[in-house]
This record gives structure tokens, C-alpha cells and sequence, in this order.
């Protein structure tokens, strides 16, 4: 096991370094008052301090469950499970099918390559396409795993979103094959035009849908859940119970007096959305005149914009030398299974200022 190289990149930079690399949100909009407010509110209560129940705080769970009720996805609090963060919520589900084969998009997300290979789940790649997995190929390997990790809205690091139709065949496939979907969505709520349906909502026995603050509230609460049947959740609590009593209460507490304004929330979840695609078109506007041989679409919502070269180039030995001159990105190569260099980059777009965005392309293209 290494590392995650984007964590290890974290700590090597400083202020001065301009960073694509972490998928960090644009700190300007956190509700830091409305925050304020709601803290300053749970800690008069001693309950704020006391142990609590494993799989969350009624309230919050029953938010959530809210949330996706009003969109048609009927679900409860005996549905949720509150995990500190969704990297917890992957290793909990991890060590449920420990040892198993799982079909993984390629690229996929680094942080739960890294989970799987440390439960011994053989990952099985399927390249993805502009709107989702090549379905002949993920049908293929699905058979023979009946389990897949997905990213399907604005993906990490792709930031490929899935088509109605695409959707509609993954989900019919695992129907077919009577397997299991772990549907991670941390972005989902990040979209630019229009809210895309939820594959597992066609699969509520079949499927465990990941969610979290971290992107749309902020991170340092972190509060995250899984979404499933009420009988795999009281599995998952078993392995839940094993690393942590409890997710954060006072976290919990703080998230949950401040969701009980929904306007207040949707609100701020239009603002982050207003900024992430100017910057989202800002950036693939400076990318095409600065750098024009990189390859890419000007993505559709959530925090990552994604291509490659035209011509042959190493973008990991790329950064080293970025890295002198302090700017930072995601290799390509990060992100696949047998981490073979190739021409392709992983940017955030959401932290940086314009002024940033454009003198760090700079930095590259005179690097390159």
C-alpha cells in the first residue's frame, strides 16, 4: 500500500503554491454566520456532549431521508447510516465485501482504489465514455463480479455524467445479474443545469448510495451516510461499531439545527453552484487559449475538469517539475488501476481565484 498521492501533495505545498490538485471547495462560501448561529444554539444543550446512537442522530437521518423523499426516492431514517465522512462510509462497505471482485470505472476515484485494494477487493476496470461505462464491456465483467463502485454524477476525476440511458442500463444489468451497485455521490447536488436521477433509486435492494457534506456544506464537519435497505444497514452498523461508536455528535447536532431551514440551504447550494460554473468555464476558456493542445470538455457541474494531451506526454514527471515552480495538479495516470504514466490531468477548478487559474496554466505551459 502507498499513499494517496494527493494527500502526500497536501502537505508538500504552502500559500504560495498554486493548487489544482485537492478537491477542495472555494472556502468564500461557507455559511460561516448561519454556522455560527446553529453552533452557538446545540452547545447550551447537554445532550450536545453524550454519546449517541451509532448510526446517527434521529434528526439528521431523518433530513437526509427527507431530502430524498422529495425527489421520489422514498426513504427513512432506518435507511440512513451517518459515517464520518464518505471515505469511512467506502471502508465500511469495503470490509462488507472484503476479498470480493468489484467492476470500478477507469479512471476512478483515488481514495477508494486505495480502500479496496487494502480489503483485498480485485478491482476490475471499465473504460468509461462521455456519457457513463462502455455497457458492453461493464455488462462483461458485472457478471462475473455482481458488484460495481460507480461515480455517475460530474465523476471524480473524469467529471462524467451519466445519460438517462446509460443509467437506465447499468441499473437493468445489475437487475439482470441480481448484483449490488455502490453508488457514490458526494457531487450530485452540484450541477450546473439540472439534477440527474439517482441509479439506485431503480434498485433499493440492490444498491448502497453514498453521500456527504463535505462538497456542498464544509468539510471539516465531516459528516457523511450511506443510503440502503433497513436490513443492510444494521449489517454495516456491525463494522461501523468496530472502528467508531459514533460519528461526531457535536458535528451532528451543528449540521442538523442548521438543515432545519431547507430554504437556507438551497439557497446556499445555488451560490456554490452560481461560482463553481463560472469557474468551470473560466478555466476551460483559459485552458483552450493558454494550453491548447490539452484536450478536454468544459464540465457539466461538480468540482473537476478532465483531458489529456494530444501528443504523448508524461503528466507525472510533468508535475515534478510544476511542482518547482508551485504548481500542483493530479496526474492522470493516479487514477487507473495499473498507474502507467499517460498524457492525462486531473484539475480543480473551485479554490483557485481567476488570477490563480491563469497564471498557474501559464506555469504549466512553460514547463511543458
Amino acid at each position: 500500500m502507498k499513499r494517496s498521492f494527493i494527500r502526500e501533495i497536501l502537505e508538500a505545498i504552502d500559500e504560495k503554491t498554486i493548487s489544482f490538485a485537492g478537491g477542495l471547495p472555494n472556502e468564500k462560501l461557507f455559511p460561516m454566520e448561519e454556522l455560527k448561529i446553529a453552533t452557538l444554539k446545540v452547545i447550551e444543550n447537554p445532550k450536545t456532549y453524550q454519546y449517541t446512537i451509532s448510526n446517527g442522530i434521529d434528526e439528521l437521518r431523518e433530513q437526509i431521508a427527507l431530502r430524498y423523499t422529495k425527489e421520489g426516492f422514498a426513504t427513512t431514517k432506518e435507511n440512513i447510516l451517518i459515517t464520518t465522512g464518505s471515505q469511512q462510509a467506502m471502508y465500511i462497505l469495503a470490509k462488507f465485501f472484503e476479498n470480493k471482485n468489484i467492476t470500478i470505472e477507469e479512471p476512478s476515484y483515488l481514495g477508494a482504489m486505495n480502500i479496496f485494494r487494502l480489503n483485498g477487493l480485485k478491482m476490475e476496470g471499465v473504460k468509461l465514455e462521455n456519457d457513463g461505462v462502455d455497457i458492453n464491456k461493464f455488462e462483461e465483467s458485472f457478471k462475473n463480479t455482481k458488484l460495481t463502485y460507480l461515480i455517475p454524477d460530474f465523476q471524480n476525476p473524469s467529471a462524467t455524467t451519466y445519460s438517462d440511458t446509460k443509467r437506465e442500463e447499468v441499473a437493468n444489468i445489475i437487475k439482470k445479474y441480481d448484483g449490488i451497485l455502490i453508488e457514490d455521490s458526494p457531487y450530485s447536488e452540484l450541477f450546473f443545469d439540472k439534477k440527474m436521477p439517482y441509479i439506485s433509486k431503480s434498485l433499493t435492494n440492490n444498491s448502497f448510495l453514498l453521500g456527504s457534506f463535505s462538497k456542498t456544506l464544509v468539510p471539516s464537519l465531516r459528516i457523511g451516510w450511506i443510503r440502503a435497505n433497513e436490513d443492510k444497514i444494521k449489517s454495516l452498523m456491525i463494522i461501523k461499531e468496530s472502528i467508531d461508536l459514533h460519528s461526531c455528535g457535536l458535528s451532528q447536532y451543528i449540521l442538523s439545527e442548521y438543515l432545519k431551514d431547507e430554504q437556507k440551504y438551497e439557497n446556499h447550494l445555488q451560490k456554490i453552484r452560481d461560482d463553481y460554473k463560472e469557474k468551470a468555464e473560466f478555466f476551460s476558456k483559459s485552458l483552450k487559449s493558454i494550453i491548447p493542445e490539452f484536450i478536454h470538455q468544459t464540465p457539466k457541474g461538480g468540482m473537476f475538469l478532465y483531458g489529456g494531451f494530444k501528443n504523448k506526454i508524461d503528466t507525472f514527471a510533468l508535475v515534478q517539475e510544476c511542482l518547482k515552480k508551485k504548481v500542483v495538479y493530479v496526474p492522470g495516470n493516479q487514477f487507473y488501476i495499473d498507474k502507467v504514466p499517460n498524457s492525462e490531468i486531473r484539475f480543480n477548478y473551485t479554490h483557485s481565484s481567476f488570477e490563480q487559474i491563469e497564471k498557474g496554466l501559464k506555469i504549466i505551459k512553460s514547463c511543458l
